[in-house]
């Protein structure tokens, strides 16, 4: 299964984008939507079950309610709901995508066991590339994922993605790293030039420190499965610090999202 991920910079351009999907004959089983959602304060508001009281969707990890917010979603028949996810918020998902996303914030907070990181991902949402989705997120953008296994509709869901004003994923995930590589080159305090020479091999431990099976693994927690993805690099020091410094990129996200929480809940503190 093969997928195709369009970044959207506006919901109204990726709502465009999946309406000529599904009119090009893709279902809601090949194509998923995450895109933030409502605020934590009004997501507070609603239970996570009919038999809930209000304000248990602060929970990190809930899953909250049906989700209404996406206008194609009635129309489709597609399967949504909002999932506080760490490091992010409230996020609307919608399809496929659902699936895997709740699995993996599930596991993220102890709710589920063993291999579900990795099931969560037979929907087809590739782990190596959910940091990215995140920072989308994070930015208020919106994500479109089709998925098939049928060469000549990949390229005309992509075409279909770019035409609608969609960024690629490898854009935005190009664009991810130039927004952090200055701050990392300092970190690695390295002499002029050294960084350039080793930075694909640190960018790599950084990169796996954000795969949902590793964040808060230390690097040596994490070895048996750095050896069987990152064989040949995993034991040089660029990659081990890289690693390391990913790990606590996670953590600060995961603080300061803790943080703009208490300030909606405290405007003394905005």
């Amino acid at each position: 299964m093969k997928t195709t991920v369009g970044i959207f910079s506006q919901r109204q351009d990726a709502e465009n984008a999946v309406r000529q999907l599904y009119a090009l004959g893709f279902t809601h089983d090949d194509l998923s939507v995450l895109t933030p959602e409502t605020s934590n304060r009004e997501l507070d508001a609603v239970p996570t079950t009919q038999t809930e009281q209000p304000g248990m969707g602060s929970a990190i990890g809930g899953v909250v309610g049906a989700a209404t917010g996406l206008s194609w979603g009635a129309a489709t028949g597609a399967i949504a709901a909002n999932i506080l996810v760490p490091g992010i918020g409230p996020v609307l998902a919608l399809g496929f995508a659902y699936t895997a996303l709740s699995g993996i914030v599930g596991a993220a907070v102890g709710a589920a066991a063993g291999g579900a990181v990795e099931q969560s991902f037979d929907t087809g949402l590739p782990q190596d590339e959910l940091f990215v989705y995140e920072d989308a997120l994070r930015q208020g953008r919106t994500v479109v994922i089709v998925r098939t296994d049928d060469t000549a509709l990949e390229e005309t869901a992509q075409n279909v993605l770019t035409s609608a004003g969609a960024e690629s994923l490898d854009a935005a995930r190009e664009q991810w790293w130039v927004g952090l590589r200055d701050a990392e080159e300092a970190a690695y305090g390295a002499p002029d030039g050294e960084f350039s020479r080793v930075e694909s091999t640190y960018r790599a431990g950084f990169e796996a420190a954000l795969r949902p099976q590793l964040r808060g693994r230390s690097y040596e927690e994490a070895g048996e499965y750095l050896c069987e993805y990152y064989s040949a690099i995993y034991l040089e020091e660029p990659f081990r610090r890289g690693y390391e410094r990913g790990q606590a990129h996670y953590q600060g996200l995961l603080q300061r999202h803790k943080w703009e929480i208490k300030k909606e809940d405290r405007p003394e503190l905005r």
